[in-house]
């Protein structure tokens, strides 16, 4: 008698295998005294087709719609039926006593696993593999805390809702908006809000009229020939205290303080204190990925994926959290031992030196850790196999993982008002006192180097030393024309942002605090939300930038306020929440779902 283990990979399924001494092999599986391990391959059941239900659906009518099935079928998907029907033969085999669900632990593995034990009409008791790492320390201690599959009841009825809801809302809209303007147009609950996100962007950049603006630049030399810049400020203008709309008016100042002497009216120093970063979740590492290393969210995926699954270095990637729970705490110090490489020897040195390490709630805490903490190293040595991408996307996990714990970088900025002929002139200078975490970053090696060039923003100048009243004298003065800037176009990382705050853009307080926690998609879906939006015919790249198509300009400007705002998917996420949580009824999420159809198809008529 044996138990079956089902993973979601078999990549998954041989790590597992190789901890539980498994080595015989089989026609899709591996084997041992008491185990048997077997593997999805990602999802190998989905939810039936209209015409599944009945031939007839398979043409598109306005008549059918809404498609609302009262229980919704299941059926093998083609490309994997093969392994679908290898477990369902172990899954039912007399010798199977027992199976564990061993899929990722979270949401989507939940479902994989639990359509595949329904399409295989399985009756055997289930145990849940909860893990976040596959070294094999990690599966041995997931093995020994198993728990049984009905705990995880609620988290499937979530899947489940979760599954249906985008079936019905995603085809029906899809049939009713194709037939109504006779062009294919795909619709999703998360796709076409963050479709409106990039029109509503496009838009504003449309209709954005510039303005001509003058700004007077000062160079100013002390007594000891040092020379600084400052900008004088406009002080009627509410604005923006540093421009003038007027160029006669930008032309006289200049005129009034060529050549004039003056005194530096007040000095100002103030110490500023910039935290270490938070640890990566998915959505956070996508962004960094793009703005350093010019990434898509998807290939960083399947970069942090590969890390994960055939390297073993880093723990589970497809986390929402930026947290580690009490429990990691102790095996901290031995993970930062194991990656104390010459590259990063002297901050590994430092945390080493540490009586303890520095663990606030920034970077621990039990509440904020969801289905899988953040992304860490597990401590395993890189081998010389990785990619150039494999070694650029962990050299930036690693080198977050060690900045977390250093101090604050800390500098003085100082602020100088420079008065000549009764106007006033600002100057900045920033001063660094310590480098703390950023010498982390300091000295990257040039696989990870950023490929952005660093923001002028960021750029501040260096000030001589200044005391107050200190005389100065104008050595040049120059009028400078420019022009106010529309909004720039989204990015994959701005747009990650913009989808993972659309709470943001919501006056509900409840709905608001629902997509805090979740967003538009979530970090394992919004790499192929963009990537859908791209192969749809609604945006496209251009460089860095995401764009929307005409198709998708078209589509937003039909389509209902309730398909395209945030609202909406708050709504479902936080119903989606509530029934994960057992406190809310699934019949009662479905029954308003059926509803909206309704609606969505009624609009489109």
């Amino acid at each position: 008698m044996k138990t079956l283990v089902i993973a979601e990979k078999p990549s998954v399924g041989r790590d597992i295998a190789r901890v539980l001494k498994c080595t015989q092999k089989g026609d899709g599986f591996l084997q041992g005294e008491k185990y048997i391990i077997s593997w999805a391959i990602g999802h190998l059941v989905t939810l039936q087709e209209p015409e599944d239900y009945a031939p007839s659906l398979k043409r598109w009518s306005f008549g059918d719609l809404p498609i609302m099935p009262e229980s919704m079928g299941l059926k093998a998907i083609h490309r994997t039926k093969d392994q679908l029907t290898i477990l369902k033969k172990l899954m039912n085999n007399h010798e199977t006593t027992s199976i564990i669900c061993a899929t990722d632990s979270g949401r989507e593995g939940e479902l994989i696993f639990r359509y595949i034990y329904k399409w295989a009409n399985c009756k055997k008791p289930v145990k849940r593999l909860w893990i976040s790492s596959l070294t094999d320390s990690a599966i041995s201690d997931g093995l020994a805390k198993m728990k049984d599959g009905s705990e995880y009841d609620n988290l499937y009825a979530s899947a489940r809702c979760r599954a249906e809801a985008d079936w019905l809302v995603g085809m029906n809209a899809t049939r009713a908006y194709t037939l109504s303007q006779n062009e294919l147009l795909p619709m999703g609950r998360v796709q076409t809000p963050t479709l409106a996100m990039l029109v509503t962007r496009h838009n504003e950049i449309a209709a954005f009229n510039a303005k001509e603006y003058y700004e007077v630049k000062a160079d100013f030399a002390l007594e000891t020939k040092e020379i600084y810049q400052g900008t004088w400020i406009n002080k009627t203008n509410e604005e923006n205290d540093e421009r003038t709309y007027k160029k006669e008016q930008a032309e006289e100042i200049a005129k009034k303080v060529k050549g004039k002497t003056g005194k530096a009216e007040s000095v100002e120093t103030e110490e500023k204190r910039q935290l270490p970063p938070q640890l990566f979740d998915l959505t956070e590492l996508q962004r960094e990925c793009n703005r350093k290393l010019g990434f898509s969210a998807k290939k960083t995926l399947e970069v942090a994926q590969s890390l994960y699954e055939k390297h073993k270095l880093i723990t589970y990637p497809r986390t929402d959290s930026r947290y580690l729970s009490e429990d990691i705490a102790p095996k901290l110090r031995k993970t930062i031992e194991s990656v104390a490489t010459p590259d990063y020897q002297p901050f590994t040195d430092y945390l080493l030196s540490l009586p303890k390490l520095p663990t606030s709630s920034r970077i621990i805490n039990n509440a904020k850790v969801t289905d899988h903490h953040a992304i860490i190293p597990t401590g395993k040595k890189p081998s010389a196999s990785l990619s150039p991408d494999e070694a650029a996307v962990y050299d930036r996990i690693l080198r977050n993982f060690l900045a977390v714990f250093h101090p604050a970088h800390v500098y003085d900025v100082t602020t100088v008002i420079t008065k000549v002929e009764d106007e006033s002139f600002r100057s900045k200078g920033r001063v660094e006192k310590s480098a703390g975490w950023t010498a982390i970053y300091a000295h990257e090696s040039p696989k990870s180097k950023s490929k952005t060039k660093k923001d002028p923003a960021e750029i501040e100048e260096k000030l001589p030393a200044i005391k107050k009243d200190d005389p100065v004298s104008v050595q040049n003065v120059e009028v400078q024309h420019k022009k106010t800037q529309p909004p720039k176009p989204h990015t994959e990382a701005t747009l990650l942002s913009a989808m993972e705050h659309a709470g943001r853009l919501v006056e509900d307080e409840t709905l608001k605090e629902a997509l805090k926690s979740s967003g538009l998609g979530t970090p394992a879906t919004r790499a192929a939300i963009i990537e859908k939006l791209i192969s749809s015919g609604y945006a496209t790249r251009a460089k860095k930038n995401l764009l929307p198509t005409e198709k998708g300009i078209k589509l937003i400007e039909i389509v209902p306020p309730e398909m395209r705002q945030p609202e909406t998917t708050g709504k479902w996420e936080r119903a989606l929440t509530r029934i994960a949580q057992g406190d809310m009824d699934e019949r009662k999420f479905m029954a308003s779902i059926r509803r909206y159809v309704a609606y969505l198809v009624e609009q489109a008529k």
